[in-house]
């Protein structure tokens, strides 16, 4: 079989036409969260998808939201959002995590999706490392993501990714901060 020819763009006002087409396609994503979820407004009952993907673009105008976009061909398949800690600072299992926090990081992952017919095809882990790659043309830093091992919950639940990715792409484990949940590291060196 042929593995599937991806490549990475940086979420802006440019890539959000196909950025919103893969999340219109995906139910406006977990029921209409826009990958809102994690930025300081959050989601929840006080929302709605038409106003998460206002607030989400609201963002991608004003460079306040950063994600790597999957591409395959001309279609957006999946992504990885992330930013610095401020960006997104709603994180889940947030009071294990602030127990054992030493220093906060440069950067979070916050939040990976792969559309639906795109799963286990790679999108996630060139998701995650164009990530990586964004992030060093940013100037690099400390890295945390926290994900949870693949077999602990089902994959339409893994919005931080699975464990052994970030592990393949170099993270460390850090610390538990949930029943499965993991935080991991990295040092991203900034581009030459």
């Amino acid at each position: 079989m042929v593995e599937p020819a991806y490549t990475v763009k940086a979420l802006d006002e440019s890539t959000w036409p196909a950025f919103a087409a893969l999340v219109e396609r995906n139910n406006g994503v977990f029921g209409g969260c826009w990958c809102m979820g994690f930025h300081p407004e959050g989601v929840g009952k006080q929302t709605t998808p038409t106003l998460n993907r206002e607030r989400k673009l609201g963002r991608v105008r004003a460079g306040e939201a950063h994600a790597a976009l999957v591409f395959e061909g001309e279609d957006c398949v999946g992504w990885c959002q992330f930013g610095v800690p401020d960006e997104v600072p709603r994180i889940k299992s947030r009071a294990a995590y602030g127990k054992g926090q030493t220093a906060p990081p440069d950067w979070r992952i916050a939040c990976c999706f792969v559309g639906k017919g795109h799963r286990r095809q790679g999108v996630a882990t060139a998701a995650l490392a164009g990530a990586l790659a964004l992030i060093a043309d940013l100037g690099g830093g400390t890295v945390e993501g926290y994900p949870e091992s693949a077999d602990s919950v089902p994959a339409g639940f893994l919005y931080n990714g699975a464990l052994s990715t970030y592990e393949q792409l170099g993270f460390n484990r850090d610390r538990m901060i949930g029943k499965h949940r993991w935080v991991v590291t990295r040092v991203v060196d900034p581009s030459a």
